[in-house]
């Protein structure tokens, strides 16, 4: 059965339900699985067979090891990836894997469709809430409301920094009600995290509340992200040109959701971590020295985060920035690049970005300039395009559709608490609950 530990101690070890449900360890540390069994060669041999449902169950059956029982994992799987993940052909070597197609039109879908499915089962018997303390700078906050949406013995608080996330954003996070809880931080996100993870370190405090973190601290989160990797693979033609996924990052989850893929034994050649000008990793990997710096707003705000939890993980599994670098090229861009991106590729391929895809397709193509030769460049697509709808008119001059599930929520009226970045203030909010 697979076991996990805290980055800050790999001694004790932990369950799975107990890291789901702990979200950060108590030391501070993230959870990682005490190790990372390798897919079979049939699996890989035979993954352009199977649907994507199957291949979710095969490699989260193979990473778990009976963690839980099989057929609830399969009625979790079931349940959770109900939605597609399609590689677009733009050229013979850029490619975009649209992660949009869920319910909030964000790749964070995929992470919290799994997690609410998996809590539910974890608390089934519990007769105390649970409570949720997720910090976004973006589109989490929305996929962890919808997804955990009247879910029994489940209350959601969602932190967000005031004008710091686009409108549309905005109001997937503060309508749904019920056990969904907006809070608007007076601040920046590295406020709202910083509030999260100082109510997991609060001893006092989780004497008396049940927590948990939905954010990419989760491990719960990065399990499901690994699988559209694999589903990627399957969907380029020519699988015998090396693989290189460029990832639009913030707090790394889902850059690191790539590499525990790789490790699982997805034939990646290269990673790409495409950030915007709040660029610590690429700053660590060109020389060695990781410097948490206050965020700076940027038209891609989903990746505006000046110290990203998820590094502790990458330097896990590497150890240090020699052998990172052998696995992960880096580079960060200026919102004028960015939005030029948005304009060239419309023009050239008639494809509509939003500002984190920009980010990820001028990574990739910086890779392709000082590493020249044929690959399967593949650039993660986050965000539907229409959560950034005036920024892309904008830009593009073209009008973006709207999905009816997105119009449906911009009609509805914002409920949010607002509150400065005071962990007392935060703490009273939550013990009055």
């Amino acid at each position: 059965m697979m076991q996990f530990y805290s980055t800050n101690n790999k001694n004790k070890k932990f369950s799975l339900e107990e890291a789901v449900m702990e979200g950060l360890a108590k030391d501070g540390g993230l959870f990682m699985p005490e190790h990372i069994p390798q897919v079979p060669e049939s699996f890989l041999k035979n993954i352009h067979t199977l649907n994507f449902p199957d291949m979710c169950f095969q490699i989260a059956q193979n990473l778990l090891q009976d963690a839980i029982p099989l057929l609830k994992l399969r009625e979790i799987i079931d349940k959770a990836m109900i939605f597609d993940a399609p590689v677009r052909e733009l050229s013979a070597q850029i490619h975009s894997l649209e992660l949009f197609h869920g319910p909030t039109l964000s790749f964070k879908d995929f992470g919290a469709q799994f997690m609410a499915q998996l809590m539910a089962y974890f608390i089934q018997d519990s007769k105390q809430t649970l409570h949720i303390l997720v910090a976004t700078s973006g589109d989490t906050g929305s996929a962890i409301a919808q997804a955990f949406l009247n879910v029994e013995g489940i209350r959601v608080w969602i932190l967000y920094p005031k004008d710091k996330v686009s409108w549309s954003q905005e109001k997937q996070l503060t309508t749904m009600g019920h056990n969904i809880t907006a809070l608007e931080i007076d601040g920046t996100f590295d406020d709202c995290q910083r509030l999260v993870k100082q109510a997991f370190s609060d001893k006092r405090l989780r004497q008396k509340l049940s927590l948990t973190s939905a954010n990419s601290i989760n491990i719960a989160r990065l399990i499901p992200q690994t699988f559209y990797y694999f589903y990627a693979y399957v969907q380029v033609t020519n699988r015998n040109a090396p693989l290189v996924f460029s990832v639009p990052s913030g707090n790394f989850g889902n850059l690191t959701a790539g590499l525990l893929a790789k490790k699982m034994g997805l034939p990646v050649h290269h990673f790409v971590a495409a950030t915007n000008i709040n660029d610590i990793v690429p700053k660590y990997l060109n020389t060695g020295k990781f410097e948490a710096l206050p965020s700076k707003q940027t038209l891609s705000n989903a990746m505006d985060v000046g110290n990203p939890s998820n590094f502790s993980r990458m330097l896990d599994l590497f150890g240090n920035h020699e052998n990172m670098r052998e696995h992960i090229f880096a580079c960060s861009f200026t919102d004028d690049q960015t939005k030029a991106a948005m304009k060239t590729v419309f023009e050239k391929y008639d494809y509509l970005m939003d500002p984190h895809g920009a980010v990820a397709y001028l990574g990739l193509e910086a890779y392709l300039v000082q590493h020249p030769g044929k690959v399967n460049g593949i650039f993660l697509e986050t965000a539907d395009p229409a959560k950034f709808a005036d920024e892309v008119e904008k830009i593009t001059g073209q009008k973006v559709e709207i999905p009816n599930r997105l119009a449906t929520v911009l009609s509805k009226k914002k409920h949010a608490v607002t509150l400065a970045p005071d962990y007392e203030e935060f703490c009273s909010l939550l013990l009055k609950a």
